[in-house]
């Protein structure tokens, strides 16, 4: 049993973690931002009030803790944010690593993502060693997270023991908020989906990043990366898993690339209008949709025993976690009995 301080548990991969560390004895601290957040509701969690930005709460959040898991991160696909995926993504970074030499935390696992490798080349398949994205050449978000990737890996040439991880293309259960991929499932069963995009990214279901991350915290090495990443799924298999999972038909219709890149220049003047609204896609987002990359993640499954749960039990579990809370309705004899399935944190 150990005492385990958290960043961004209220987010969707914070919110299965914190379940699984409880489920498995673990004392909990979180930092929050707001005094009750919901989706931390009815949990023996301690909550301390803070900022990653501001740094307050830090202190008070890993004094004495035996563990530190950094998940808070301002995701993005409208850019900068008037300088906020900086002020989150690197800066918070900096915040926490500086809280845990002051705490002489035992160990830190900072989350980062698969979007600080580059992409090229194209022909080989993505593996911890690939180069990071550099500033100018790579979305504001990417850049960001290389950046505070950068600043743990400082901090361990320093001293600091901190294991690093990459997860990929977050979906699943507990999904609060929701995610982009949340949405995306939710437009599918509410058949507001006119279209689907072309293209595809590999999909990780939260749960399993949230195993691998405390496989890091046991058994990763000081200094290390790992990418935890799942399965490749087009978006229009992606729509044909839902329809088979949840009796709603699928859109027919899937937008090709060229007509995508037409209509993102409008998404991007939409989201500048919308002042902190996201549309479903942008220019930047389109990037990694086409890419197809490939990710080797057979480093996690030889050091961490790592593997991640068949794709088809992620958008199950999704749907049947929002039937259960009330998100959606039972429209279909096959959602009426997803809503009786009982999902499981593990």
């Amino acid at each position: 049993m150990a005492t385990v301080a958290i960043t961004g548990a209220t987010g969707h991969v914070g919110s299965n973690l914190v379940r699984q560390l409880l489920e498995r004895g673990d004392t909990v601290r979180a930092l929050t931002r707001k005094p009750d957040p919901v989706e931390l509701r009815g949990l023996t969690v301690e909550k301390v009030p803070g900022d990653v930005v501001s740094g307050e709460g830090l202190p008070e959040l890993l004094d004495g803790a035996d563990l530190a898991i950094h998940l808070a991160a301002q995701i993005s696909i409208i850019g900068p944010m008037n300088g906020l995926v900086d002020a989150v993504n690197v800066g918070g970074v900096r915040n926490v690593v500086d809280a845990a030499r002051r705490a002489e935390l035992p160990r830190l696992v900072h989350c980062c993502s698969v979007h600080v490798f580059e992409p090229e080349p194209f022909d080989q398949p993505t593996d911890e060693l690939r180069p990071r994205v550099q500033r100018g050449y790579a979305p504001a978000y990417d850049v960001s997270k290389a950046e505070g990737e950068a600043v743990v890996r400082e901090a361990v040439a320093d001293g600091l023991d901190a294991v690093i991880v990459h997860p990929s293309g977050v979906m699943g259960p507990y999904d609060f908020k929701p995610s982009r991929m949340g949405h995306v499932l939710l437009k599918l069963y509410q058949r507001r989906l006119p279209a689907l995009l072309g293209g595809g990214f590999d999909w990780v279901d939260a749960r399993d990043v949230g195993v691998g991350i405390l496989a890091a915290a046991e058994r990763g090495r000081t200094g290390e990366s790992y990418l935890l990443t799942g399965h490749y799924r087009t978006i229009a298999q992606v729509a044909h898993v839902a329809e088979r999972i949840t009796g709603v038909p699928r859109p027919r219709l899937v937008c090709p690339k060229w007509v995508a890149d037409i209509g993102a220049p409008f998404m991007d003047l939409a989201a500048w209008f919308m002042r902190g609204g996201e549309p479903l896609y942008t220019s930047e987002s389109l990037m990694p949709l086409m890419l197809r990359m490939a990710y080797d993640r057979s480093k996690a499954g030889r050091e961490l025993g790592y593997a991640p749960r068949p794709f088809e039990d992620t958008v199950r579990d999704a749907y049947a976690w929002m039937l259960a809370q009330g998100v959606i309705e039972p429209r279909t004899d096959a959602a009426r009995e997803l809503r009786q399935l009982a999902v499981s944190v593990a």
